[in-house]
């Protein structure tokens, strides 16, 4: 016993020396730094992403004992433990005249050398470094026809190398019309999941001891940190298709077994939605296209995230482009780009606000505005003005319905009078997935379900252009099938009630004393459907089930 707590002693001892010897050595690198009028800088802890690592190859580094650990737009800064070398001199110069950039050297100790050196390691070999994997047609085509379910898909990335399982992953979330891939490490395994039509769905999982080269591959696309891994961090890169590109979005995020990662894949495609395949119907379909054909006023869509919100926007900003009209928007960020729109991403790290950027904007002689969410006062003022000033605005505003969009804007101190006269429309919505064409199927619903949906369809105003036969139902849901890979769904469709401005809502407006309740009397007077009133007018024409109806909007 006393043998062993002296060994440990004797242990803890070397280790303190051995510490001690080595800040000495930083110290006598810090010193020799200050004699030969040079920068000093210890690497051990500076966060180096690969395409820093990468200016230099592993060989030269290895040989010239030297570290490309930052760049920037004007500068290249090179670290090294002999700066004096005539070889490193020729590769300075080298980078100067590749990159037209000024290059800077730190002197460094051997100990944060190696500690950087160690970095290459964690490198595939196989891979090129870059922003943007190449993915072609014939490779999703392949992949596809391999793969035909998710079984197949767990079973063809297990044993592959970490390139082709990120490369068969995303080819397959894309034939999957996945909007999001979730790479999670849990206690005993990593699990692999897509988000289809809003759910998430278990797909694959693989073995933890391949988490750290996953997790390394997709960094090192990502232009991540790969020697981060308590801190989260945000990267993307971009999937080039034949007659598509995807951009990628990366999320990592540290948690108890290792890091989550959640890639979102946005199709630029997905952008070009026609406003008439919203799903918006009957009478307040042709409101609405009334509304955002005026030359001025406020639009505005609400909902949770998740909604198809920013769709919607894209639908409008699609049915409204033409070369005679100017259109800018302030988004954050901007996910999808438009052709013939001017899109400005804010960034409040440099005051570059919604309301910031609105002032600006309004200075481009915009005829049409799109601002990605008013969330304050200040951001609301400057909308309502510009509505008011021969603008048309459309935005966003988290409430759960239509009728609470006018609550919030005076809670926010929004003025009732700016505010009557700038409003045109609002718009709640939330999205129900389709049932699949292939598999549907008509079903019986239970008699407590079916008085529900009686007393909420008996509801539906008479002035509203919808009529129900109560006594007459027939709703579907889909069977599970090859093409929808057994879920019953396939896509996805908006619910929506539409709330036109209108004089007997400007005049409870002005009174200033606007409660959500009052509004939803007032608009169901005005006809307006509920979003579950359209749902289920949608479930009854065989587009989604009452099912999904009832998740998404009780």
């Amino acid at each position: 016993m006393v043998q062993t707590t002296n060994q440990s002693k004797e242990e803890q001892l070397k280790e303190k020396l051995a510490e001690i010897a080595l800040s000495e050595k930083e110290v006598a690198t810090r010193q020799q730094a200050r004699q030969q009028s040079m920068p000093y800088i210890d690497l051990t802890n500076v966060p180096i992403i690969p395409d820093n690592l990468s200016l230099i190859d592993e060989e030269t580094a290895k040989k010239l004992k030297i570290i490309c650990f930052n760049q920037d737009k004007e500068k290249i800064e090179l670290a090294t433990i002999q700066p004096n070398l005539s070889e490193i001199t020729k590769l300075t110069q080298q980078l100067n005249q590749r990159h037209t950039k000024t290059i800077k050297i730190y002197l460094i100790s051997l100990r944060s050398f190696e500690s950087a050196f160690k970095l290459y390691r964690t490198i595939p070999k196989v891979i090129k470094i870059t922003k943007g994997v190449k993915i072609t047609e014939s490779e999703i085509t392949k992949y596809q026809q391999e793969i035909t379910s998710w079984r197949e898909l767990n079973n063809k990335i297990q044993g592959v190398s970490t390139t082709d399982i990120l490369t068969i992953v995303i080819a397959n979330a894309l034939s999957s019309r996945a909007s999001d891939i979730h790479i999670e490490a849990e206690e005993k395994d990593v699990k692999i999941r897509f988000r289809i039509d809003g759910v998430l769905i278990d797909v694959a999982s693989l073995q933890r001891n391949t988490w750290k080269q996953i997790i390394n591959r997709i960094k090192l696309i990502s232009s991540l940190k790969i020697n981060i891994s308590n801190q989260p961090q945000d990267g993307r890169f971009t999937i080039f298709l034949s007659n598509d590109k995807v951009d990628v979005r990366v999320s990592c995020l540290p948690t108890t077994y290792g890091e989550s990662v959640v890639m979102r894949l946005l199709k630029s495609s997905n952008a070009g939605l026609a406003f008439e395949k919203l799903g918006i119907r009957g009478k307040a379909g042709e409101q609405l296209k009334k509304e955002i054909e005026r030359p001025n006023g406020m639009i505005i869509t609400t909902g949770p995230t998740g909604s198809g919100k920013t769709t919607s926007l894209y639908a409008i900003l699609n049915k409204l482009n033409k070369p005679e009209i100017k259109i800018i928007t302030l988004e954050n960020p901007v996910e999808y780009k438009l052709a013939g729109i001017n899109q400005s991403q804010i960034d409040p790290s440099k005051d570059y606000s919604f309301a910031n950027g609105l002032r600006s904007i309004l200075r481009q002689d915009p005829d049409i505005i799109m601002v990605g969410e008013i969330r304050d006062l200040e951001t609301a003022e400057v909308s309502i003005q510009a509505a008011l000033t021969g603008h048309l605005v459309i935005s966003t505003l988290h409430t759960n319905d239509a009728a609470g969009a006018i609550p919030r804007f005076l809670s926010m101190g929004v003025k009732p009078f700016l505010l009557a006269p700038a409003l045109n429309a609002i718009i709640a919505q939330r999205l129900v997935r389709r049932i699949c064409p292939h598999c549907k199927k008509e079903i019986a619903l239970e008699q407590e379900k079916l008085d529900r949906i009686k007393k909420i369809l008996g509801d539906i105003p008479a002035n509203s252009g919808e009529h129900v036969d109560l006594n007459n139902f027939k709703f579907y849901q889909g069977g599970g099938c090859d093409k929808c890979q057994g879920l019953g769904y396939h896509g996805r469709i908006g619910i929506y009630e539409i709330l036109i401005i209108g004089p007997e809502i400007e005049k409870v407006i002005l009174s200033g004393q606007v409660s959500e309740y009052q509004m939803k009397d007032i608009a169901k007077q005005r006809g307006m459907i509920t979003m579950i009133q359209d749902g289920l007018l949608k479930a009854l024409n065989g587009i989604t089930t009452v099912d999904e109806v009832f998740r998404v909007s009780q």
